[in-house]
């Protein structure tokens, strides 16, 4: 039962937001501020848990056309959906309450996304934004919800609703730096989405899926696979050189070397089977190496 709910809700597909939680931690941690550890793990509880959710509802709606096995059926791989999606549902809104309303709001945002992207008339995954989405919610928005709890209130944005008026003040160099530090995550998510619809663009357009490489073309879209991995590099030197993050980090410019060996490999073939293990090699290289720079930074 729970092997076949591991594999219903693809639990080793789940790295995208494990990683990202622990990059930002690595950084709070650096940055020398303590962390609030019970915000933290209802936040973690939400965020993972509602990554199960989005999997277990993208894969019960493609099994309405690509006939495959869930494992369960469907009535109760539906009820599973619904008992995950409460679980997730309730701790953000508890997140919420012992936070504030800009928590909620970007909570909302979230779940929006992981919804609507296989579910509603037209979903995000049967258009040219999945790259887009996944790397939004994954790599920015995962990081500016974990910092956002744990730093001083007014650090990043102050929110005030009011029935005549409502007043946003957004501090530009904190918010900047949430952006800059979102980009390792942002872009090797992004990453996985693409090569997997490069992989699959045939397939895709016989069920009507119109994916990003479908209008940018096969060439084209290899070439944005590697400007997503090369960005990330540009990121780190300007984030030590802004003193956002220590020069340590700067050996993760080192693991360039693997990371294009893996980008001409993937270019040589693009295979479901063979090479789409690539852009998970990139990701976790990329993201282990930054990650635990930063957090060893931290103990210095």
């Amino acid at each position: 039962m729970v092997l076949k709910l591991l594999n219903y809700t693809e639990i080793k597909t789940k790295i995208t937001s494990i990683f990202a939680f622990l990059l930002t931690a690595a950084y709070i941690f650096y940055a020398g501020k303590p962390i609030n550890w019970r915000l933290t793990l209802i936040f973690f509880i939400s965020m993972f848990v509602f990554d199960l959710t989005t999997t277990a509802i993208n894969n019960y709606i493609d099994s309405k056309t690509n006939h495959q096995n869930l494992g369960f059926k469907r009535g109760t791989a539906l009820l599973i959906i619904y008992v995950l999606f409460g679980i997730s549902a309730g701790a953000g809104l508890y997140l919420a309450y012992l936070t504030d309303v800009v928590v909620l709001l970007l909570g909302a945002v979230c779940f929006l996304c992981g919804v609507f992207y296989t579910f509603g008339p037209v979903p995000i995954s049967r258009m040219p934004l999945g790259e887009i989405f996944s790397g939004v919610f994954y790599g920015v928005l995962i990081p500016l919800i974990l910092l956002y709890v744990n730093m001083p209130r007014g650090t990043y944005l102050t929110l005030k609703p009011g029935w005549e008026t409502i007043s946003l003040n957004i501090n530009v160099m904190p918010v900047v730096t949430i952006l800059l530090l979102a980009v390792a995550p942002a872009c090797t998510t992004a990453n996985i989405m693409l090569a997997n619809n490069i992989c699959d663009v045939d397939k895709d357009i016989a069920v009507m899926r119109y994916t990003l490489p479908y209008y940018l073309g096969r060439k084209p879209a290899l070439y944005l696979f590697a400007a997503l991995y090369y960005i990330p590099y540009a990121a780190v030197v300007l984030l030590v050189c802004l003193k956002v993050i220590s020069p340590i980090c700067l050996i993760t410019l080192l693991t360039l070397v693997m990371v294009q060996k893996n980008i001409n490999e993937f270019f040589k073939l693009q295979d479901k089977e063979k090479t789409f293990i690539c852009s998970i090699k990139n990701y976790i290289i990329i993201m282990a190496f930054l990650t635990l720079t930063i957090f060893i930074s931290g103990l210095f």
